[in-house]
């Protein structure tokens, strides 16, 4: 298992059932369409890289990442709105990249809402890009929104 990095005061962690509660209250605050509790459970149980971002005081934030041959998907990433701006979805990412290559993935793949600009900023800026679009692939408020898929090639660790 990865080292536990620290952003701040607060530690990435493996997530455990018992945050399940805690990481869909930062889900339905975050996101218009939230995953439901059995979404995060079933991650759970099928061996996901599951992940906290753990303050002590509480849970700031959460990324989930399935890794199988040789490529890593990085399926949800969030931040508790009050903690954004702290360099935590950073933090979450960089952990998750690491742990993919940990896991031997050659390249890792996410889709990200055209509309979420910060997020969008965020991956470009860590070497993403646009390989694709998945059309209506998202629920919206009026109607569907499309995902552009970005990918990121990863070095395996040995």
């Amino acid at each position: 298992m990865s080292a536990q990095p620290k952003t701040d005061s607060a530690v990435i962690r493996p997530m455990r059932d018992e945050d399940i509660a805690a990481v869909q209250d930062i889900e339905r605050r975050a996101y218009d369409f939230p995953w439901s509790a059995s979404i995060f459970s079933d991650c759970l149980r099928v061996g996901y890289c599951c992940w906290v971002l753990d303050t002590g005081a509480g849970l700031a934030g959460y990324g989930i990442m399935s890794v199988a041959v040789e490529e890593s998907h990085i399926l949800n990433v969030c931040v508790a709105p009050e903690a954004r701006r702290q360099g935590h979805a950073r933090a979450m990412m960089n952990h998750l990249l690491h742990t993919g290559a940990e896991h031997g993935a050659r390249i890792a793949y996410l889709e990200v809402r055209p509309s979420n600009a910060g997020a969008l900023k965020l991956y470009l800026d860590l070497g993403f890009r646009h390989v694709g679009t998945r059309r209506a692939y998202y629920p919206a408020r009026n109607g569907r929104e499309d995902a552009f898929v970005l990918s990121l090639p990863l070095v395996p660790k040995t």
